[in-house]
């Protein structure tokens, strides 16, 4: 498609080739032979990247409809490019990207539940690692059990949101979610993101389970992540870490 050229030459066409992808007013980069081709491909680009898009982020898709969301994900496409050539690593900045559009400021809560999205996205594709049981904790001598700190699968993402974003997108997981949206819960959520198996688990947290397994995954100690759980709730620290364990989110303990 292109002419013989030095190197020179071939890095300024690379970067007028990347520039009149973004932009589809742009002229054709003079030294492509193949000019009447190059609106095609370039079409067929942005189609393969918003189709990529709506493939990652399929409840934002659903709740904004086709042609909204193809008009979203068109401009971001022309702002972002793929860095790689694996298109399931597309879309990183784009929860970010909605958070900042004018046309969706109706819909605040859009932007956390593509966070969410995004974070189900790279859980599937993480690197699989078996999770340990509660046992292995259990098996801690006593006076060392303060000092433990947990590992996590790598694939365990925490969010939270002043808007009800766990309930959202398992609405959307049913086969008539318009049903469950009429019932949403009026305040906000926090959300774990975990794929120990083969099935990724997005589970609601209250705030004090989400305080509890964020400090553990920030690297605090179960003794000092412990006091944010104590006397808070009916669940308890055992409580607690059975659930934690029961997500298969951890992976090891440290000493």
């Amino acid at each position: 498609m292109y002419r013989p050229m030095c190197r020179p030459m071939w890095r300024e066409t690379q970067h007028q080739f990347a520039a009149a992808l973004r932009d589809p007013g742009a002229a054709v980069p003079t030294d492509i032979s193949a000019p009447y081709g190059f609106g095609v491909y370039r079409n067929n680009v942005a189609v393969g990247l918003i189709d990529a898009l709506a493939d990652t982020f399929p409840v934002v898709h659903a709740l904004v409809g086709k042609d909204f969301f193809s008009a979203m994900a068109r401009i971001y496409s022309r702002l972002f490019l793929p860095s790689s050539p694996v298109l399931l690593n597309y879309g990183a900045d784009f929860p970010d990207f909605i958070a900042t559009q004018e046309e969706t400021r109706a819909t605040p809560y859009l932007a956390d539940v593509a966070r969410l999205e995004w974070a189900w996205n790279r859980a599937y594709h993480a690197a699989d690692i078996a999770p340990i049981t509660i046992d292995e904790l259990a098996a801690v001598p006593r006076q060392a059990v303060e000092n433990t700190g947990f590992q996590f699968h790598p694939s365990t993402a925490l969010l939270t949101s002043p808007w009800p974003i766990v309930s959202i997108w398992q609405a959307h997981q049913e086969s008539d979610p318009e049903r469950l949206l009429g019932k949403l819960p009026e305040h906000g959520q926090a959300a774990m993101i975990v794929r120990p198996q083969l099935n990724v688990l997005v589970r609601a947290l209250d705030p004090v389970a989400y305080d509890f397994v964020r400090a553990l995954s920030e690297g605090e100690r179960l003794g000092q992540a412990s006091a944010l759980v104590l006397d808070k709730g009916s669940l308890g620290l055992s409580g607690h870490l059975g659930a934690l364990f029961e997500t298969g989110a951890i992976i090891g303990l440290t000493k």
